[in-house]
């Protein structure tokens, strides 16, 4: 059974020998939340009074400017981060993809890191060995597939990790989008793919900045800001109110 559910859950990062302002708010802008005070250490509130259940089917984006706490919610969401306050209960194959690059190795081939990766995203080498070809067609990187991941471009390096990440068969799909490097061309054939992985997945919970990737994508919609759920709702709602708002900063 595929299931999320997340009681009044909090976040909290001790930051110790914070002499500074500047110190604190460079941290702030990473994880989001706000800055505790009465304690002898800096406390970063990074999430705060979380509440929500999520089950299969459900597919939801997740929107907020930069250091509103969507990073670190889907890090919640993954089990990666424990609350601090409260519980965060999850069933199911959590595939968590934040950043394209994690679980490859540069000093290995790309054939080699298609297994690789497919390791770090809990499928088997037999399951990877059985895409390889399919994920090779679909990076057109040819003989580059053959040197060391060490000498790809960014583009090239995205293509191939989402060729990877665009084959697994998720029970849960925490996603954060990573795909500004590539060309135009490669991203509307990727995101078809990307289509068919959503598709596939049994819950989905997408951070991104494009509305338009989020409408296609998702049903309903959270909108965080300082570590807190601002709004929840239809995505076509959330995301028309956010972009409206006279005080909003970016989504």
């Amino acid at each position: 059974m595929v299931n999320i559910e997340v009681r009044d859950a909090y976040v909290d990062f001790p930051i110790f020998d914070a002499k500074t302002r500047s110190l604190k708010k460079r941290v702030l802008g990473k994880v989001g939340g706000k800055i505790g005070t009465g304690a002898k250490t800096t406390i970063i509130e990074a999430l705060r009074e979380i509440t929500l259940s999520l089950s299969a089917g459900d597919r939801v984006a997740l929107v907020g400017h930069n250091g509103a706490g969507k990073s670190t919610l889907l890090r919640l969401l993954s089990g990666i981060y424990e609350p601090t306050r409260g519980t965060a209960r999850i069933q199911g194959k959590v595939a968590p993809v934040f950043d394209l690059g994690i679980g490859m190795d540069p000093e290995v081939s790309g054939h080699e890191n298609i297994i690789i990766r497919g390791l770090f995203l809990g499928m088997t080498r037999k399951q990877m060995q059985q895409r390889a070809d399919d994920i090779a067609e679909f990076t057109e990187l040819g003989d580059y597939l053959h040197m060391p991941l060490r000498t790809y471009s960014a583009g090239m390096r995205v293509r191939l990790a989402l060729g990877v990440v665009t084959t697994i068969d998720p029970e849960i799909l925490i996603l954060d989008e990573g795909l500004g490097a590539v060309d135009t061309a490669f991203l509307a054939k990727a995101r078809r793919r990307l289509v068919d992985l959503v598709n596939r997945s049994g819950m989905l919970v997408f951070a991104s900045h494009s509305d338009e990737l989020l409408l296609e994508l998702c049903t309903t919609a959270i909108w965080m800001d300082e570590g807190s759920i601002r709004m929840r709702g239809s995505v076509h709602v959330v995301t028309a109110y956010k972009g409206h708002e006279p005080y909003g900063r970016g989504g």
